[in-house]
Order: structure tokens, then C-alpha cells, then sequence
């Protein structure tokens, strides 16, 4: 069976985290979004669609893949929405023999099986254009409820403690085990909800504690002396929980991150850093970001009211208390930093100096604190990237450094509205 992975127009209410990758891409839980659907067609033929200016970074990262293209033996194909988070019941829903068929949930499209002409059809505009039900005309539409489809960065973070119990249940096969390294003085509490990987290493003075959700140390992990994990947790390869890291529940860390301070129902997504004290709560955090020593973010107002936060160029009241930083990929900021309730820092930014940076700081932005906003220069970012990854014995490929100067023009917008200063 042919499936195919799709990206629709609602990815800009995912910015500015999806600036470097499509949306599928992104993490809740322990997997990506496309993982969930992936592990659910073991054998398959998976293809992807991206937004063209995306499809070289994601032919890189997935060379097994078609990309933007359907095989020409595709005779019927399930189109599946790459926003979805998804389990085997959607799959058994999705379990169509008959007729083709659209599967709507409101205004977006959870997935469509197509075969023959509307098949022909849509091989022909797949590479040029986002997916919608409007690419199917003619076809039969059908309802269908209960499907959890992300639309906002904020609720990846609502629905990650969920993700985390449920991939470690698929993770473990329901069978979790101590594989890794565990010094004594190590205090494990629900040991049976517990995996740490081969590999791994947990040392003394330690407390694992998953009397409210599960805890999984992955491969080479290393969480050191007198830290403390409460569970839904999740520590990814290669990853170091620093001394005395005070870990909450609902908190997922993705691989070779360093992380220490405090951390709460947040998400970091690979070569992350935040080392040092300090806390970040109910945040997001993309690759390659570095979170300077004693800086915190603000995840609940004053007043306990709703937060709100700009998406898409617009205030949108997110329907909670609690929303912490959103930080795209490659940004920075310096020691001390403090984040307002909300604030969304987009991509390769490096935010620094006294006082609170905007709520919205937008991509390849410098400064930030009371003196203002200057335009990043591409070239520096450029350079900083290659340097910071190299550190991870990482290189900055051609397809990617090509999608770091589209973004730059991309954004140049956005600078130009917020009065932000030339390029220094």
C-alpha cells in the first residue's frame, strides 16, 4: 500500500517551528508526528509532500522516501494529514476497502483515500502546491469525530504528557526494563514504569519517579548525581541531565541535549541546550537552540488569565493559563534572559540585554532587550550555525544552508512590520 504524508495551508499557525522542517516533523511525546502514523503502516510505501522550498532538507533527511512525487505504480493511495496526531484507532477508522473517500473534521482534512483520476490528478500538482479537500473534487465526504489535530505550538504541549504514556507503552511493547547502568543511591520510584536503555547511565544521589506517568532514559543517556525526573518523562540518545536538574512531569527532551536548572511540561527538540540554572515551563524549543545560564520564562499571568500569544500575525487567545517560550531553530539568548508569558522567538535569533525582549521576536533578530531589534545578517547566522554544529560533529549541509537564506527572504516582511533596524 502506497500512503502519503501531507502538509495543508493551516502549517503557518505552526510557526515559527516549522520555518526548517514540515510539520509532521515536529515532537509530542517521545515521537515525531510522523512516527505515529508511520509505525501504524509498517511495510508501506511512505511518501512525503512538503512545501517545495522544503523538499531538499527532507529528501536529505529521509533519502528512502519520495519526496513531492508518486511513485507511477501508486494505483490507490491514502493521503494522511501530517498535523494529526495519530494511533491505531484512527488507523482502523481510515481501514477503507470501498469507493474513494474524504475524512473531513471540520475545516481540515484528516485524509483522503483516491484512486484512479483523482489519483492522476493529484501526481501532477503534488511538488507546486499544499493539499486541500478542494484537490478532490467530486469525491465523497465523511465526518468523522474524536481525531486530535494540531493547530497551534501550545497545544503540543497539552498533549504531550499523553503522547508520553502512550509511546512509552508502544516503545516498551508494555514491558519496560532497566538495560542501562544504575549506580547505587539511585532511587527508583515505580520501578515497573520505568525503561532505561542500554547504554545508559544514571547516577548516585538520583530519583526517578514515576508514580505519575512513565520515565524512559534512552540509549547514552546520562542523567548525573542528585537529579530529580518525575514521570511522563522522556530523556533522548546522547542526552545529559545535569547535577541536581529538577525535571518535571510532561517534559520531553530530544537527543544530545544538555539540560539542567528546572524544566516543566515542555518540549526540546535535538542539540538544545539549557544547562545551567534557571526555568523554562509549558515552553517549546526547537534544534540547535542554547538557552543562557539563569534565564527563566514566565508561563503564568498575574492575573491567572488566558494567555495570549501572536500566531500568524495575530493575537490569538490560546484558552489557557499556562503557555510558556516558543523558540525556534538556531536562536540564542544570553544570560539572564527573561521571557514574558507567551513571548515566540522565531528562528536565528539572538536575543540578549536588559529588560524583557517583545512578545513576538521575529526571525534573524538581534538584541531584543532595551535597546532594541537589529536585523541578523544572514552571513553571521550562517557562520555561527556551522560553528555551533560542528561542536556536535554536525555539518550544515548545501540543502539546508539554501533553506536558511529562503527563510531570511521569507521574513524579510516580518522584520520590516515590527520597525526592526538594518542589517548591521
Amino acid at each position: 500500500m502506497h500512503i502519503c504524508i501531507f502538509e495543508d495551508e493551516f502549517y503557518k499557525k505552526l510557526m515559527p517551528l516549522v520555518h526548517f522542517r514540515p510539520v509532521y516533523d515536529l515532537k509530542c511525546g517521545i515521537t515525531s508526528l510522523k512516527d505515529k502514523i508511520t509505525r501504524s503502516y509498517s511495510g508501506d510505501v511512505v511518501v512525503l509532500h512538503s512545501r517545495e522550498h522544503l523538499r531538499d532538507v527532507v529528501k536529505e533527511k529521509y533519502p528512502l522516501s519520495p519526496v513531492n512525487e508518486i511513485p507511477n505504480e501508486a494505483q490507490r493511495m491514502l493521503f494522511i494529514n501530517g498535523r494529526l496526531l495519530f494511533d491505531d484507532a484512527l488507523a482502523r477508522k481510515l481501514d477503507q476497502k470501498g469507493a474513494d473517500v474524504l475524512y473531513v473534521s471540520g475545516d481540515s482534512l484528516v485524509a483522503a483515500w483516491v484512486s484512479g483520476k483523482n489519483l492522476d490528478a493529484i501526481k501532477k500538482s503534488l511538488g507546486s502546491k499544499l493539499i486541500t479537500s478542494e484537490d478532490f473534487p467530486g469525491v465523497k465526504r465523511e465526518e468523522v469525530s474524536d481525531v486530535k489535530m494540531i493547530k497551534y505550538p501550545w497545544e503540543l504541549i497539552h498533549h504531550n504528557g499523553s503522547q508520553l504514556t502512550s509511546d512509552f507503552a508502544i516503545l516498551t511493547n508494555g514491558r519496560p526494563q532497566i538495560l542501562g547502568k544504575v549506580y547505587e543511591g539511585v532511587h527508583l520510584m515505580n520501578p515497573s514504569q520505568i525503561h532505561i536503555a542500554e547504554g545508559a547511565k544514571v547516577m548516585p544521589g538520583v530519583v526517578l519517579d514515576a508514580e505519575g506517568g512513565p520515565i524512559y532514559i534512552s540509549t547514552k543517556a546520562k542523567v548525573m548525581p542528585n537529579a530529580v525526573i518525575e514521570g511522563p518523562a522522556f530523556v533522548g540518545e546522547n542526552s545529559v541531565i545535569k547535577v541536581a536538574a529538577k525535571i518535571y512531569e510532561n517534559t520531553t527532551i530530544g537527543e544530545t541535549c544538555k539540560v539542567g536548572g528546572e524544566v516543566e511540561e515542555s518540549i526540546i527538540h535535538a542539540f538544545s541546550n539549557k544547562q545551567h540554572e534557571g526555568f523554562i515551563g509549558h515552553a517549546y524549543l526547537g534544534e540547535w537552540v542554547n538557552i543562557g545560564a539563569d534565564s527563566n520564562n514566565s508561563d503564568l499571568k498575574n492575573d491567572y488569565g488566558n494567555v495570549k500569544v501572536y500566531n500568524d500575525g495575530k493575537l490569538v487567545d490560546t484558552g489557557s493559563q499556562f503557555v510558556g517560550l516558543t523558540m525556534g531553530d538556531h536562536s540564542k539568548c544570553g544570560i539572564n534572559s527573561m521571557f514574558n508569558t507567551g513571548t515566540v522567538v522565531s528562528v536565528c535569533c539572538n536575543v540578549y540585554g536588559a529588560g524583557l525582549p517583545p512578545k513576538y521576536v521575529p526571525a534573524f533578530a538581534w538584541g531584543g532587550g532595551l535597546d532594541g531589534l537589529t536585523t541578523y545578517r544572514i552571513d553571521k547566522a550562517l557562520e555561527v550555525a556551522r560553528r555551533v554544529m560542528a561542536r556536535r560533529k554536525t555539518t550544515l549541509s548545501e540543502a539546508s544552508e539554501r533553506l536558511f537564506k529562503r527563510v531570511f527572504e521569507m521574513t524579510k516582511e516580518e522584520r520590516t512590520a515590527a520597525g526592526i533596524k538594518a542589517e548591521a
